[in-house]
């Protein structure tokens, strides 16, 4: 099992192997407390990216186009992180404040095919 849930949430017993996919490290959160198994940065959006959508719901759409088009050269990436899903549960962790309108979402749907 995949599941997504921000950083800032308390662990959970069912978080299993807890993957940090920000490029950036979240805002107030120190690594003790975030209990991270990794960090893997080069699965989130690019920066050019990540700066043009903003969070902004009426680019989200077109960020949603954009960063799958990103996740096509990541396939050996996106197929580990399935291959841990098939061991164990994964939490992809993000820190975003919007709980529908993140790249995270975006990724879970695209690991989910």
């Amino acid at each position: 099992m995949i599941q997504i849930k921000r950083i800032y949430e308390e662990v959970g017993e069912k978080d299993g192997y807890r993957i940090l996919v920000d490029r950036l490290w979240p805002r107030g959160v120190t690594k003790e407390k975030a209990r991270l198994d990794e960090w893997d940065k080069e699965i989130a959006p690019s920066d050019d990216l990540r700066k043009w959508f903003g969070h902004k719901m009426e680019n989200f759409e077109e960020f949603t186009r954009k960063y799958k088009a990103e996740l096509k050269d990541k396939g050996e990436e996106l197929q580990r992180i399935r291959e841990l899903a098939e061991k164990q549960n994964v939490t992809l962790l993000y820190a975003a404040r919007n709980t529908e309108v993140n790249h995270a979402r975006v990724l879970l749907s695209v690991l989910e095919k």
